[in-house]
């Protein structure tokens, strides 16, 4: 695995990953953790959640993600569309979604993204925007 400088508007993340793609979604499900709740809310549609995380991409996100392996800031970083790597971030979401239901697993999609963001979910209800 090789180690990647991933940055995405303010927030920078250094990970081993085997694919630049694969470095691009982990800062985006670092960002989207918080809204995996939106999985759990059966009121929603699949592209409710889809039109939910979008929508907060736009108000919070640039539209690219910077992956090099030289470092944070580099001219020649490759760039990764934010809202292609959201669209394979809520196709990977509806997948977990289904397979708990196909399992017959009674488990939230929110404990994927572990038990801090579970409680701040839990304590305060949030309506998609």
């Amino acid at each position: 695995m090789a180690k990647f400088y991933v940055q995405c508007g303010s927030i920078d993340l250094v990970i081993s990953s085997d694919s630049v793609d694969s470095a691009a979604m982990a800062i985006i499900d670092r960002v989207l953790a918080p809204h995996l709740w939106i999985y759990d809310d059966q009121g929603l549609s699949e592209l409710d959640c889809h039109q939910h995380l979008m929508l907060e991409a736009l108000l919070h996100l640039p539209t690219q993600i910077c992956v090099s392996q030289q470092g944070f800031n580099r001219k020649d970083a490759e760039i990764v569309s934010v809202p292609e790597t959201i669209q394979t971030w809520h196709a990977l979401m509806i997948g977990m979604q289904r397979l708990f239901a196909a399992a017959g697993l009674e488990r939230s999609v929110a404990v994927l993204a572990g038990a801090r963001v579970i409680d701040q979910a839990v304590k305060s209800p949030r309506l998609p925007r």
